[in-house]
C-alpha cells in the first residue's frame, strides 16, 4: 500500500511539473541521495545556473517548436558538474534547445547529485541514464519517438556517465520475471568526457569496457583540457575502431574544459564541435 501511495504521489508530482518524467516512481535504487537538504538551483558569478541536491531523478522534455519538422529521434542530455552538482544550463537546457531546433526531441537528465562522496560516484547517475533510455524506449509510440533512434549526449562528468552507461549491462537491479526494455542507446555524443583516462595504467577506466555492443559514437575534446585529458577521448576512439563500432573524433588544440554550448574567444573548436556533431547526426539520418 505504501508503494502504491508513493507511486500516486510521484505521478501527481510528474503532472505538476508540466510533463517532466520521474524515472523511479517507486523510489530510486541504491545508492540514494537524501531528500534533505532540498534540491536547489543557483546562479553563479558567471551568470550560469547550476543544480544540486537532486534526490528524485527525472527527465525534462524540450520538444521541437511548431513548424520544425520532427525527425523521430530523441536525445538524453547528461550535464556535467563533477558529481557534486549539475551544470544543467550551458551543458543541459542550452544543448536541449539546440537539439530541439534540429527537429529532435531532447530530454534533460536531472540525475541524482551529489554523489561525489559515494564509493562509486558515477553509479547512481549511470543508473539514471540507463533508466532514461528505457523510459523513452518504452514510451516511444506515445511520445512519437522512433525506438531505434534514441541517443545520449554527455558533457564532462555527464560524458563519463553516458559512456559507462553504454558500456555496461543494467546497473540497477532487474526483475528476473520481466523482460527489460533495452537500456542501450542507439548513438552517443561524448563531449570532453571527464576522467575516462586512467593515467596510472595509461588506459581507459576499468568500468568502461568497450565492446561491439557500444553504440556509434561522436567524440569532441580540447587538447589543452587538463580536467578531461585528450588521451581518454583518443583511447575511446581507438577502442571503438578495434571493435568495429562507427566512431568519429575531433580533438582541437585549445578551448579548455566546461564550455558546453558557449564558444570561447580564440578557441574556434568550442564553436566548431557542434557543427561537426550536426553533420555526424545528419549522416546517420537522425536530423534533417
Amino acid at each position: 500500500m505504501r508503494a502504491l501511495l508513493l507511486g500516486m504521489m510521484v505521478c501527481c508530482l510528474d503532472q505538476a511539473r508540466g510533463g517532466e518524467m520521474v524515472l523511479w516512481p517507486q523510489g530510486a535504487p541504491e545508492p540514494r541521495v537524501p531528500t534533505e537538504p532540498a534540491e536547489v538551483a543557483t546562479k553563479g558569478k558567471d551568470g550560469i545556473s547550476r543544480r544540486t541536491n537532486v534526490s528524485s531523478p527525472r527527465l525534462v522534455p524540450y520538444l521541437p517548436a511548431a513548424g520544425v519538422k520532427r525527425t523521430g529521434a530523441a536525445v538524453v542530455v547528461v550535464p556535467g558538474g563533477g558529481f557534486g552538482l549539475l551544470a544543467d544550463e550551458h551543458e543541459g537546457s542550452d544543448a536541449c534547445k539546440w537539439l530541439a531546433g534540429q527537429g529532435m526531441q531532447a530530454y534533460l537528465l536531472v540525475h541524482r547529485t551529489p554523489t561525489n562522496k559515494h564509493a562509486e560516484p558515477n553509479l547512481a547517475p549511470a543508473q539514471d541514464c540507463q533508466r532514461a533510455v528505457q523510459v523513452l524506449r518504452a514510451r516511444s509510440a506515445e511520445l512519437g519517438i522512433d525506438s531505434k533512434k534514441i541517443g545520449v549526449l554527455g558533457f564532462s562528468a555527464g560524458g563519463q556517465v553516458a559512456a559507462v552507461a553504454c558500456a555496461n549491462e543494467c546497473l540497477a537491479p532487474v526483475d528476473p520475471d520481466k523482460q527489460p526494455v533495452s537500456h542501450r542507446p542507439d548513438f552517443l555524443l561524448a563531449i570532453y568526457a571527464w576522467k575516462i583516462y586512467d593515467p596510472a595504467k595509461k588506459a581507459l577506466r576499468a568500468d568502461l569496457p568497450v565492446t561491439a555492443k557500444f553504440p556509434p559514437t561522436f567524440i569532441a575534446q580540447m587538447g589543452d583540457d587538463s580536467g578531461s585529458l585528450a588521451q581518454g577521448s583518443t583511447l575511446l576512439y581507438l577502442a571503438l575502431l578495434e571493435n568495429k563500432v562507427p566512431a568519429e573524433v575531433h580533438i582541437y588544440e585549445k578551448g579548455g574544459h566546461g564550455f558546453g554550448m558557449n564558444a570561447r574567444p580564440m578557441a574556434p573548436g568550442t564553436r566548431d564541435w557542434s557543427a561537426r556533431a550536426l553533420e555526424w547526426l545528419q549522416g546517420r539520418g537522425l536530423v534533417n
